[in-house]
């Protein structure tokens, strides 16, 4: 997945924001799994102790405490925390329109980009098949070529249907331990 839950303007920090804002640790432990929320609720306390002391310790205490929730939210998915992203990184096209979707309650526009864009490219790998299929049999590096395209065809279907059927990229002993 693009940089999102990892990024300053993710919802994962946003909705960091908010519970410090309003005092409410509650709102960020369904980011993580339940192992961790002892560690985040220890950070949430020491976060809103030391914002109090002035506007740099306000800023460092904030982001220490995003870092935290980031880090263990990422350790729930099975994935290494890399560090807090900047804002504004490319998402990619479909995160805002996954976001959008849930502002809208309407999967139309997820629905209908993804089947647009499978199309293209299973339409692009298959037109390049049958652009090889056609080859003298004593031709190796044509029947090659052939060969390499037919085979990146049926894996990117294969691995793009076992991706759908499994739920995501995110590992499946993760899924088991964190869902959201």
């Amino acid at each position: 997945m693009p940089p999102h839950c990892d990024t300053k303007d993710g919802p994962l920090v946003k909705t960091a924001k908010r519970a410090l804002e309003v005092g409410n640790v509650n709102l960020v432990l369904p980011w993580a799994p339940v192992e961790a929320e002892d560690e985040i609720k220890e950070a949430f306390e020491i976060t809103l102790k030391v914002r109090r002391f002035s506007e740099e310790a306000q800023k460092l205490a904030d982001n220490w405490f995003f870092e935290t929730v980031v880090r263990l939210h990422r350790a729930g998915e099975g994935a290494p925390y890399t560090g807090l992203k900047p804002a504004g990184l490319d998402e990619g096209p479909i995160v805002p329109r996954a976001e959008k979707a849930l502002e809208e309650n309407s999967l139309k526009r997820v629905i209908d980009f993804l089947k647009k864009t499978i199309e293209e490219v299973l339409t692009e790998k298959f037109s390049h098949i049958l652009h090889t299929k056609k080859h003298d049999e004593n031709d190796v590096k044509v029947a090659r070529k052939y060969i390499n395209s037919m085979l990146d065809f049926m894996l990117f279907s294969h691995h793009l249907y076992l991706n759908i059927k499994a739920g995501g990229v995110q590992k499946k002993e993760a899924i088991n331990k964190h869902k959201h």
